[in-house]
C-alpha cells in the first residue's frame, strides 16, 4: 500500500523556517503530481501548493505565495515545503498528498499522511 510519511514540523517563532519532507513508498513518485495542504485548528483542510511530476510547474495560494516553496527529489521518492517568514496563522497540521486525477488543484484526500504539526507562537 502506498503511503505517504510527513515529517520536519515543530515549533517556530513567528519569522522563522522550517523545511517540511514527504517521503513516499509508492513506486509511482516520479510520475505524479504532488500537493501540500494543511489544517488550522478548527478549519477545513487548506490547499497550499502543488509541483508537476518533474518539478518544473509549480503552483501556490495567494496565502503563502512569496514564502513557501515547494520541491521534490524524484531520486529519493521525496516532496518538500520549504517555509518561510512564518505567521502565527500558519500554525497548522501540515499533510502531502497524491493530485486527483492528475490535477494541480484536486488532491485526493485519502492520500494523505498522517501530517506534521507546524506551530508558529513567540
Amino acid at each position: 500500500e502506498v503511503q505517504l510519511v510527513e515529517s520536519g514540523g515543530g515549533l517556530v517563532q513567528p519569522g522563522g523556517s522550517l523545511r517540511l519532507a514527504c517521503a513516499d513508498s509508492g513506486f509511482t513518485f516520479s510520475s505524479v503530481r504532488m500537493h501540500w495542504v494543511r489544517q488550522a485548528p478548527g478549519k477545513g483542510l487548506e490547499w497550499l501548493s502543488s509541483i508537476s511530476a518533474l518539478g518544473s510547474i509549480t503552483y501556490y495560494a495567494d496565502s503563502v505565495k512569496g514564502r513557501f516553496t515547494i520541491s521534490r527529489d524524484n531520486a529519493k521518492s521525496t516532496l518538500y515545503l520549504q517555509l518561510n517568514s512564518l505567521k502565527t496563522e500558519d500554525t497548522a497540521v501540515y499533510y502531502c498528498a497524491r493530485a486527483k486525477d492528475g490535477s494541480y488543484f484536486i488532491y485526493d484526500e485519502t492520500s494523505r499522511g498522517q501530517g506534521t504539526q507546524v506551530t508558529v507562537s513567540s
